[in-house]
């Protein structure tokens, strides 16, 4: 399964590649749109595309590469996946220090490129996980927060109380709230919240 509400972006200039590959991940249920170049890719994105990108090498204009490093600079965490048919050691060192997932030399074998993809959008998916639960974080007081901190860290209402100089009827009163803003039913839920919420934002 793959994950839903994410594109599979391909910018490839050979027509019959981009078919071959339209019918192949159709077939598997993925969302694709494809591009001709990397300029005509660049001019088309937005910040709120989701997925990931499968780019040639070798392409007119800017490379797959240069494509990748644009998309950094930019600040996309758009994960990439780079194929080609002139493959060398080079070009492969630069995309995986780009932090490319995989860099596949035609002609690949579909399962490896369907795997590639399956680790891209898995990462992505959870990118976008993370994101959603700092945007609800965001939602504190910070009262909330305060309590939040205590009671991830295991103390109960009486002990968070006596920490923060509050009754422990008022620390009751924010734990349910901040439960509430974060969609969490139970400490449980809300100690696997918190520690997600600060996990860093990266793809290794």
């Amino acid at each position: 399964m793959h994950p839903d509400g994410l594109t599979v972006y391909i910018v490839e200039d050979d027509a019959s590649v981009r078919d071959s590959l339209g019918l192949m991940l159709g077939l598997a249920g993925y969302r694709t749109v494809f591009f001709a170049d990397a300029e005509a890719f660049l001019a088309a994105w937005r910040e709120e595309w989701a997925g990931c990108v499968i780019t040639d090498l070798k392409l007119p204009g800017a490379s797959g590469v240069e494509l990748q490093a644009e998309m950094q600079r930019r600040g996309s965490q758009l994960p990439f996946i780079i194929i080609t048919a002139h493959g060398d050691v080079a070009a492969a060192r630069a995309a995986f220090r780009a932090d490319a997932v995989d860099f596949l030399e035609k002609p690949f074998d579909h399962g490896q490129l369907r795997a590639a993809i399956q680790t891209a959008l898995s990462q992505e998916d959870q990118r976008l996980r993370r994101a959603a639960e700092t945007d609800r974080l965001a939602l504190l007081t910070a009262r909330e927060r305060e309590v939040l901190e205590q009671a991830v860290k295991g103390l109960h209402a009486k002990e968070i109380a006596r920490v923060l100089g509050i009754s422990a009827r008022t620390v009751e009163v924010h734990k349910t709230r901040l439960m509430a803003k974060l969609g969490v039913r139970n400490v449980a839920e809300l100690v696997r919240f918190a520690i997600a919420g600060d996990e860093p934002e990266t793809r290794k």
